[in-house]
């Protein structure tokens, strides 16, 4: 059975930095994609970055180019490095795995892609 638990979150200012950790405690099974989402007061859960089993990485537009995604070489872990981070970036970060059923793109377009979540942590970015 898969259990996944993050760590990493927690309140910083605008233009630093964060990174939000996953680890897989159940079931050893590396061939999975991996996804994180964000999910704001009052909003829906979006995807924000994504690896799947090949080491192929997504990241939404409003990340691109700020946020890293890495897996652990045994694939029960991966690790999103965050930069420059804005207010905007503030939520509840889930992390959330499942086989590769899709290309990764398409995966974390939508939460039901996703079988196995995380309890979630949280970002608070001020300005």
């Amino acid at each position: 059975q898969v259990r996944l638990e993050e760590s990493g979150g927690g309140s910083v200012l605008a233009g630093e930095s964060l990174k939000l950790s996953c680890v897989n405690r159940g079931f050893v099974y590396s061939r999975y994609c991996w996804g994180w989402f964000r999910q704001a007061p009052g909003k829906e859960r979006q995807g924000v970055v994504g690896i799947d089993k090949n080491g192929t990485t997504t990241y939404s537009e409003s990340v691109k180019g700020r946020f890293t995604i890495s897996r652990g070489s045994a694939g029960m872990d991966v690790t999103v490095q965050m930069r420059d981070l804005k207010p905007e970036d503030s939520g509840m970060y889930y992390c959330a795995l499942d086989h590769c059923h899709d290309p990764i793109a398409t995966m974390i377009e939508d939460v039901e892609n996703f079988g196995y979540w995380g309890e979630g942590t949280q970002v608070t970015v001020s300005s």
